[in-house]
């Protein structure tokens, strides 16, 4: 797989990161009530950096925790523990903002939501996504884009985050 071209560098994730965190506040009167949930991999490290930004925008702790989706995806015949799973607090009655790094066909984001649902019934549930390549195979759209980046199907984006691989990047590879 050649890579084509890096469509955001690190400057630019960070920007895309603070602008969601402004949204998230913006949209929900402030952080009360909300919890932060990063779909692992590379959606952990960014929800973290969100609830990390929430806090610092509102001066409260926002609740943050990961979600391992293996379990709940429609791909996979063998259903595994999610031992992965790190949520360490209740989401009933929660605004419950779900982080992913990109989001294509909507099946993670489904599975997500089935997980989350398992937990508890959350007042609502949002999506946070860092980039958003179209394709959508379920009637599931993100809440707040860090960047729309249209793809065609062939083509793949890699998200690279510092806590996983060294450096914060958004390539496309066609």
């Amino acid at each position: 797989m050649e890579k084509k071209r890096i469509i955001m560098d690190d400057k630019a994730v960070g920007r895309a990161v603070a602008r969601i965190s402004y949204e998230i506040t913006e949209r929900n009167k402030g952080t009360e009530d909300i919890c932060i949930i990063g779909i692992i991999s590379r959606g952990a490290p960014l929800g973290r950096r969100i609830a990390d930004k929430l806090k610092e925008l509102e001066k409260n702790d926002v609740p943050f925790g990961t979600l391992d989706i293996t379990p709940y995806r429609d791909d996979v015949s063998e259903t595994v523990g999610d031992e992965k799973t790190d949520i360490p607090f209740s989401v009933t009655d929660k605004k419950v903002i779900l982080v992913d790094d990109v989001i294509f066909t909507g099946r993670s984001a489904r599975a997500a939501i089935d997980a989350v649902i398992k937990r508890g019934r959350p007042r609502s549930v949002q999506l946070a996504v860092l980039v958003d390549r179209g394709h959508r195979e379920l009637p599931i759209r993100p809440d707040y884009v860090g960047k729309n980046l249209p793809t065609s199907h062939s083509e793949k984006i890699k998200v690279s985050v510092t806590e996983l691989d060294g450096l914060d990047s958004v390539a496309l590879y066609g």
